[in-house]
């Protein structure tokens, strides 16, 4: 009898290869955001689309604070239309990057989610900033 794992067999390796490879067009993590950052990379703009709240608690330094709601062209102008996005929120448990990620999309921008939000910057040890709540 075939474990809960092995029960459906695994995808042929040219297929897993494929669908392992698209993964990165889609996904970045937060290892690659920080070692990006640290060196000084401007070839993407990182956005942190949970509340000014949550923002203001503590976010990923460099991040803009740009809710997935506000996500609108009108409010992209200052961005050439080729510029890269990084979505990223709480979590694993928070669907808001994907939402942000989805709103860039449909709007012709280039996007990626920062996979594991702000719980995966804190589980590989990198500090928050901090910002003042907006009046």
């Amino acid at each position: 009898m075939p474990s809960a794992v092995a029960t459906i067999p695994a995808a042929p390796s040219a297929e897993a290869e494929a669908h392992f490879a698209a993964e990165f067009q889609f996904e970045t993590d937060c290892w690659d955001v920080h070692d990006s950052l640290s060196h000084g990379a401007t070839d993407f703009v990182l956005l942190d689309v949970r509340s000014a709240e949550l923002y203001a608690r503590g976010h990923v330094p460099g991040a803009i604070h740009f809710p997935h709601g506000k996500l609108v062209e009108s409010k992209l102008a200052a961005w050439p239309m080729d510029t890269l996005f990084v979505t990223y929120c709480a979590g694993p448990h928070c669907n808001g990057a994907a939402r942000g990620a989805l709103r860039l999309a449909k709007l012709g921008r280039p996007v990626k989610i920062m996979a594991g939000g702000i719980t995966g910057w804190l589980d590989e040890g990198f500090a928050l900033a901090n910002a003042p709540l907006p009046r």
